[in-house]
């Protein structure tokens, strides 16, 4: 029987076949050394050491390799596990693009890290204009960029990026393999935060790589094993446990900001809103086209750093945190992390709160 249905695919995906008198999903398994048969070693068994060995890390793999459509490697976090790809696929020469708009450690390791070890780095706008693909070896996309939720037309710029021998990697942490899945739109690579939304419980650090060609895979692989970047047993038990609620999770937080996003762009004291699902909003025409919901992120501008500070102590359910795609409503100023942003522009991320009262408190807040 095919799964098709979301709830039901996040709910058994990596789920072991059920055997009498064990649990739906087995608890983590902690080990360092395995036991190795005397003869053979560590071709007798799957498992030899913890650091490239670990069934609860495989069953989660299995998990997100489900929704995601491709073979997944976990990462200690998705620093570890974007930076495992760029140093995978990049050597000195090689030239990459990468978003001017997206996440600001990646740009930093790249204007750092790669640009020492060669690498010619170029950057360009999430929503274009692009330049040309050719001499380019990777194309990274993140759509919805973060922290200006703009998107990109994931297959027209793989199709374009393909032809010119260029590879595509998106960063899908915003969207999660829920609200899109690159694979299927030409991508070669999938990385992630599953800090955020995918796990949202705000309790652990997670990374992936998910790609459908083999020959990356086992780079991927190779690099992982030799530089040690994996998760702990318990943080992939943990989120195992928490993809079940994803289906749920997402459709209150896309709903929040549903409810949210008007209300912010009627206020007075509030400019420049932008929320992927709002008709009017830039990046609607595309994200409406490519992606199955919208993330519950949403940016807006209050003016100043002051008044961004007088919003979230006014705010009695807005917590001042960063990181997004958690049970609790946060919100940021991005300016203060490094990101190209007016002083006053905030990126909140909707919770699964009740909605009415998520709205009253962030009105009573900007009131």
């Amino acid at each position: 029987m095919s799964l098709e249905g979301d709830g039901t695919r996040v709910v058994h995906a990596g789920l072991p076949e059920p055997v009498p008198g064990e649990p739906f999903l087995p608890g983590p398994v902690f080990a360092a050394p395995y036991h190795l048969d005397p003869v053979a070693g560590p071709a007798g068994a799957a498992d030899g050491y913890g650091r490239p060995d670990n069934r609860t890390r495989r069953a989660l793999e299995t998990a997100i390799g489900e929704l995601e459509g491709g073979d997944t490697l976990a990462f200690a976090s998705g620093q570890a596990a974007i930076t495992a790809a760029l140093l995978t696929v990049l050597r000195p020469g090689d030239a990459v693009l990468l978003p001017s708009d997206g996440y600001f450690a990646v740009r930093a390791f790249a204007a750092g890290t790669l640009a020492e070890l060669g690498v010619d780095v170029r950057t360009a706008p999430t929503a274009g204009p692009y330049p040309s693909f050719e001499g380019i070896r990777l194309v990274l996309l993140e759509t919805p960029a973060n922290p200006g939720l703009d998107v990109c037309d994931v297959r027209a710029v793989a199709e374009a990026a393909h032809a010119a021998g260029a590879l595509v990697a998106v960063d899908n942490t915003a969207a999660t393999p829920l609200g899109q899945r690159p694979l299927e739109l030409g991508a070669d690579l999938v990385v992630a935060s599953g800090t955020k939304a995918l796990t949202g419980h705000s309790d652990l650090l997670l990374g992936y790589v998910s790609t459908r060609d083999g020959s990356l895979l086992s780079g991927l692989t190779t690099w992982r094993a030799q530089t040690g970047g994996v998760p702990g047993a318990f943080d992939c038990w943990l989120a195992h446990r928490s993809l079940g609620t994803l289906d749920l999770r997402l459709a209150r937080q896309t709903g929040n900001a549903a409810a949210l996003a008007p209300m912010l762009a009627a206020h007075p004291a509030v400019t420049g809103v932008r929320w992927p699902g709002l008709p009017d909003d830039p990046a609607y025409p595309v994200a409406s086209a490519q992606m199955r919901r919208i993330p519950g992120l949403i940016g807006f501008d209050l003016g100043s750093a002051d008044r961004v500070a007088t919003f979230l102590r006014r705010s009695r359910l807005v917590f001042a945190a960063t990181s997004f795609g958690g049970l609790h409503t946060t919100a940021d100023r991005r300016a203060q992390w490094g990101d190209d942003t007016t002083p006053g522009f905030v990126r909140l991320s909707c919770g699964i709160e009740d909605p009415d009262d998520l709205v009253a408190d962030v009105r009573a807040a900007l009131d």
